[in-house]
């Protein structure tokens, strides 16, 4: 029985739709874009340079199979984006989806989530931007004056929200400079590396690589769970490809792909250059320098490359760079997508009339951002570094819960077929239950002042938890007042897929609806 219940989310466009008024540019990008953009965001070098040194210190030569090991949520939630939104190309994504699978309340978390991930972040990334392009040209001065660095950083977050604002062909050019200096030095540093260790060159304790590397129960439970935690934040943000999805080409499958075909480059990606690092480096020298964390990249990097070791500076400057504008993506459609439900005050879903992008969402975002960062930075460093450790809370929750909601929403069509019931059924919520399982040690690690960056106790828990915890809190308060001002969204109820879009996935048909596919009444 059909839903009685208006669907207020704009249809989907068609491959051959004109732009209407309030509306994101369609067809902007293609497949390829997409992709860099999900390879982007997730920032390759700057999450292996600032995990690696901390992941071979918990698991040692078991590193690269944590990195194997955590790509398996990541490959199963990707699934769910993939088939998520096929039914609904919705710039939202999670909160979209879990709207339509579980209700608004639910919904409104999940998109909540994904905004604030972007508060947390952005200010960072730019900062190591900033960092490594002045080490790059020789300003080691300035990079170590915190004013310089500050100021600089707040330039570098205007300079790429102000790209992503002028339009979404904009910010894939310059995604697509950005990943190719990225990748090729990453690649020339893991070659390098490799072929000093079996030429015997290496100046540190280089260990030749074995097939053995790639258990992650090598170095125990307590010490995998630990890794994955680091494991999850390198993969995450692969699918900022899918927020793209009112702006690409094809959006009823394109995003998608682009998404689960991201999480496949990373994995190669690193694998390589973990293994590469650990035979090079040697663990004992990689635990010894893990406190160092992106900065073990620049340590090794002149014993690898010698006078080249700027090509591994650049590489993190680009990494950082280019997830600095890509993570601004995420959060920016997402209010986008809640504010035009209702969800939130309706001037964050004004579109640009000329770029045709959300710009008041996107400056919003940036602003918030950059009042985050210097706050935190006056604090100290460390609890700059805590609030980045405060993500994992905020990325285990919204993945987890797509992965639910693709279950729930498909849930009268798991029986169909193997296919749906493995790819959209269990494969999702095996993604979704070991993400909440790191999710679960995560807090009971963070409750403990002592597992922090900073050592200090607030409030009698690590401030990572606590700064999760006022997050949390204060979503609550606005979502209530949202509730009460504005009762629209909230009305919305649940539903599940409608069984003529499925038999179309089914048969491969990924022609994009003229119109809204409505979901039945749950």
């Amino acid at each position: 029985m059909a839903d009685d219940v208006a669907d207020t989310r704009p249809p989907p466009p068609s491959s051959h739709s004109v732009d209407a008024p309030g509306e994101l540019k369609h067809n902007a990008i293609g497949f390829l874009d997409a992709l860099v953009i999900g390879i982007n965001a997730t920032s390759p070098a700057y999450s292996l340079a600032a995990v690696i040194g901390a992941v071979v210190a918990i698991v040692g030569i078991y590193a690269p199979g944590v990195v194997l090991a955590s790509f398996v949520p990541m490959l199963l939630i990707a699934s769910a984006f993939y088939y998520l939104n096929h039914v609904d190309q919705d710039c939202g994504t999670t909160f979209s989806w879990v709207t339509r699978a579980m209700g608004p309340w639910a919904g409104w978390f999940g998109g909540w989530a994904i905004m604030m991930t972007g508060v947390l972040v952005v200010g960072s990334l730019a900062d190591v931007a900033v960092g490594f392009g002045l080490l790059t040209l020789g300003l080691d001065s300035w990079a170590a004056n915190d004013l310089i660095r500050q100021l600089l950083t707040v330039l570098v977050i205007l300079v790429m929200t102000a790209i992503c604002v002028i339009g979404t062909e904009a910010s894939a050019h310059v995604q697509n400079v950005l990943i190719l200096a990225q990748i090729a030095s990453l690649l020339a540093f893991a070659v390098v590396a490799v072929y000093r260790v079996y030429t015997g060159t290496s100046p540190v304790g280089s260990v030749e690589p074995g097939v053995e590397w790639l258990n992650p129960f090598g170095a125990g439970g307590a010490a995998l769970s630990a890794g994955l935690l680091l494991g999850v934040f390198m993969y995450w943000g692969w699918e900022s490809a899918v927020n793209l999805t009112e702006e690409v080409k094809d959006s009823a499958s394109a995003p998608g792909r682009a998404g689960i075909w991201s999480t496949i480059i990373l994995l190669v990606t690193y694998l390589s250059v973990t293994i590469a690092v650990v035979a090079f480096a040697g663990p004992a020298y990689l635990a010894e320098n893990a406190s160092e964390e992106e900065f073990i990249f620049a340590l090794l990097a002149r014993q690898v490359m010698g006078g080249w070791d700027w090509l591994v500076l650049v590489a993190v400057c680009t990494s950082a760079l280019a997830s600095t504008q890509t993570t601004i993506i995420p959060a920016s459609r997402t209010g986008l997508s809640m504010a035009r439900r209702g969800a939130l005050p309706s001037m964050f879903a004004r579109i640009h009339p000329r770029f045709r992008t959300p710009d008041v969402s996107t400056w919003a975002v940036a602003l918030v951002a950059i009042a985050w960062y210097l706050v935190v930075s006056r604090i100290s460093e460390n609890a700059l570094f805590d609030s980045l450790t405060a993500l994992s809370l905020l990325i285990a929750f919204y993945y987890a819960l797509t992965g639910v909601a693709c279950a729930v929403y498909y849930r009268r069509h798991l029986t169909d077929s193997a296919r749906n019931f493995l790819l959209i059924g269990v494969g999702p919520l095996i993604g979704s239950v070991l993400l909440v399982w790191l999710l679960v040690q995560s807090v009971i690690d963070m409750s403990d002042p002592a597992n922090s960056y900073s050592g200090v106790s607030w409030f009698g828990l690590g401030p990572p938890l606590v700064i999760g915890i006022g997050i949390v809190i204060m979503g609550l308060l606005i979502m209530f007042a949202r509730r009460l001002t504005t009762p629209r969204f909230w009305s919305e109820r649940r539903g599940v897929a409608d069984p003529d879009v499925v038999r179309a996935m089914e048969h491969h048909h990924h022609k994009k609806p003229h119109g809204p596919t409505g979901p039945e009444e749950s």
